[in-house]
């Protein structure tokens, strides 16, 4: 944390973020003023994160594994962390946990030296120590034993379908894990998943961190508040073999249904940019 140092902010609406969050000092220093405006009445506000190539890639393999688009960047988990930490769910697909198996969804696994202030950012909010990780999987393929639902400080829930749920009952449950079903089968639409987690477990944010099909069907219900992106400078590259998806999949906006965001900051680290914008 010592050699990190803080994001330049090159634009920010700040009359139009809301009301900012009470961040410790080590956080504030690094990355600014953050604030969202309140929560809709009928639902959480949901936010997104995700890193980008120039060339739009933000999901690549290499030898059955997934690479870390951002190359590993201190900022950028930095800013993951963060945002993990003022949440009270984080939300992903089963294909993102397949491809991450040991990951825990906290902040302070993905910026350990910031796992102080993080909590202490969450006793502020009065928060949960941990935001609940939300794994969602229509057909019910996931694997149990992986060390996520077997961590005893995290809270795990899986939301699936009547049919995944008879899958996944084949294996022993492991007792931090709560099964939620949003729906009779697949694809489980991105309005279900978000009642059927407020109905458990009410939240006042949530961040969707992947994948791409996942992130699309959010998109698609017009479902995502705020993106934030980080936009790593490398070029990725695409051919026939991998076709590699940016962070929407599965969805076709342009030209009848496209979606513009509007910027609501520009940060920088070096060549890295970090960008925040808000869908309506």
């Amino acid at each position: 944390m010592q050699t990190l140092s803080p994001l330049e902010t090159a634009f920010e609406q700040r009359e139009a973020t809301g009301q900012a969050l009470p961040l410790p000092s080590d956080l504030a220093h690094l990355y600014g003023r953050l604030a969202f405006p309140p929560a809709p009445v009928e639902r959480p506000y949901i936010i997104s994160n995700f890193v980008e190539t120039l060339d739009g890639v933000a999901v690549a393999h290499a030898d059955g594994k997934s690479l870390d688009i951002s190359g590993g960047n201190e900022h950028d988990h930095m800013v993951m962390g963060l945002l993990r930490a003022c949440v009270d769910a984080v939300i992903v697909g089963a294909g993102t946990l397949r491809d991450a198996s040991e990951h825990r969804w906290t902040p302070d696994y993905i910026y350990p030296p910031l796992a102080a202030a993080y909590r202490q950012l969450r006793q502020q909010l009065d928060q949960a120590p941990q935001p609940l990780n939300v794994i969602v999987s229509s057909s019910g393929h996931v694997d149990l034993s992986l060390p996520l639902f077997h961590e005893l400080a995290i809270r795990s829930v899986l939301i699936t379908t009547v049919q995944g749920q008879a899958r996944l009952q084949e294996q022993t449950l492991p007792p931090t894990l709560h099964l939620l079903v949003a729906g009779e089968q697949g694809p489980l639409q991105a309005r279900a998943i978000v009642e059927t987690l407020s109905r458990w477990q009410p939240c006042q944010r949530i961040l969707i961190e992947g994948g791409p099909q996942l992130m699309g069907r959010f998109m698609a219900e017009r479902l995502i508040d705020e993106l934030f992106l980080t936009l790593a400078p490398q070029l990725a590259g695409r051919d026939a073999n991998e076709l590699r998806p940016g962070f929407v999949s599965q969805q076709l906006f342009l030209p009848a249904a496209p979606r513009w965001g509007e910027l609501l900051s520009l940060k920088r680290a070096g060549s890295y940019l970090f960008l925040r914008y808000r869908f309506t």
